[in-house]
């Protein structure tokens, strides 16, 4: 069976990184996340991961009062490159070569993202792990992951949640809520349905860019995506 993705982008968030913890880093955790990008490395795809740090720091929320909305997503941008540094190490103890690329410059830890060197990282065979955001406050680790996606000319992102799709309303929460098999850009915004920001959601639509929902804790569902199989939600024009 052929490949239905030759290059993804995978958006985590940071929660994802925690486990069972209440905040922070869970090793046996972040291992499982690299066992599960691994098997899809194996299929011959090419992986750049996005990642948030919602596990360490909310810059939106405004956990620290005295700390004014700028420098609080500053903060939630180092926290990505702090989460985005335990997966590459989770990667590489699988055998995985990995590079980390940030958005904000620090030399000693991670190369500086530089679109046509992300490509041919990721033409080498190595798994891309941008961090850092898009640069900038007031944009989201999703937003930063639907422009790196386009950049890097991913055919898909693949959005980890902890639902297996797009809903009407929150499934944990409501029990009637309505799940989406498919929809559009148009519909996902005009609903105003919790998928992505919408920044993100009208950069993947004027792009043409298709977002796959799914849920991460099933494993191997990213590899069934890439294989063609319909899994969770997907995001795209009419």
């Amino acid at each position: 069976m052929g490949i239905a993705y030759q290059r993804i982008l995978l958006k985590l968030s940071g929660e994802s990184l925690k486990g069972p913890r209440d905040f922070g880093i869970d090793s046996a955790t972040v291992l499982e996340i690299a066992e599960e990008i691994k098997k899809v490395k194996e299929l011959g795809t090419e992986v750049a991961v996005v990642i948030g740090g919602g596990n360490i720091y909310r810059g939106a929320s405004g956990e620290v009062e005295c700390v004014e909305k700028t420098s609080g997503d500053y903060m939630g941008m180092l926290a990505t490159v702090i989460n985005g540094l335990a997966l590459q190490g989770a990667l590489e103890k699988c055998g995985i070569h990995t590079r980390v690329l940030t958005a904000i410059e620090m030399h000693q830890l991670a190369e500086p993202y530089i679109r046509r060197r992300a490509i041919r990282h990721l033409e080498k065979g190595r798994a891309v792990i941008l961090v850092g955001g898009t640069g900038n406050p007031y944009f989201t680790t999703d937003t930063a992951a639907a422009l790196r996606a386009i950049e890097i000319g991913a055919a898909g992102i693949l959005k980890a949640t902890k639902v297996d799709g797009v809903y009407s309303s929150d499934p944990l929460i409501d029990k009637d809520a309505t799940k989406y098999e498919e929809l559009t850009y148009m519909e996902a915004l005009k609903n105003r349905l919790s998928v992505m920001d919408n920044t993100a959601i009208s950069l993947c639509m004027d792009n043409h860019l298709p977002i796959i929902v799914f849920n991460f804790k099933k494993k191997g569902n990213i590899q069934r995506i890439v294989l063609g199989e319909k899994i969770g939600s997907i995001i795209r024009g009419d």
